[in-house]
């Protein structure tokens, strides 16, 4: 193998290597959400008792359910636009933080700390009775 061959060959892998690191490692290069999301929580059951308190959460197929205020919920997606790791909600802060870089949502999913900058998606809640449903 000449040398020019040489080369050519180890700088093309380079530069696929350094692709693949690039795309992965940039922020907000995907958007994790969960689609078609349609489910109700009991509110009743001892699983979703957290959400029977203002500030209670609890995570269920890939959504952060959060009860803000009285008659307020929140539910936001949750995986972190930046890198994909699990967002947790503070009632403290009303926010819902991700623990890997520190990125901070408002409870309508907005980014308001980075590094992250996309929105986390947010569904729709309604609560009838003691009936959550949690939907697209």
């Amino acid at each position: 193998m000449e040398r020019s061959e040489f080369l050519k060959i180890l700088g093309s892998g380079t530069v696929l290597a350094c692709a693949g690191c690039i795309a992965s490692c940039s922020p907000d290069y995907i958007d994790p959400a969960a689609t078609n999301v349609d489910f109700t929580l009991d509110l009743t059951l001892p699983e979703n008792a957290t959400l029977n308190n203002n500030g209670g959460s609890l995570a269920k197929n890939g959504v952060v359910v959060a009860r803000i205020t009285s008659g307020e919920f929140a539910a936001i997606s949750q995986i972190c636009t930046h890198q994909t790791f699990n967002v947790v909600y503070q009632s403290g802060t009303q926010t819902f933080y991700c623990s890997n870089h520190g990125s901070k949502f408002d409870k309508d999913g907005t980014a308001i700390v980075g590094p992250a900058t996309k929105p986390l998606h947010k569904y729709n809640t309604k609560l009838t009775g003691t009936s959550l449903r949690v939907y697209s």
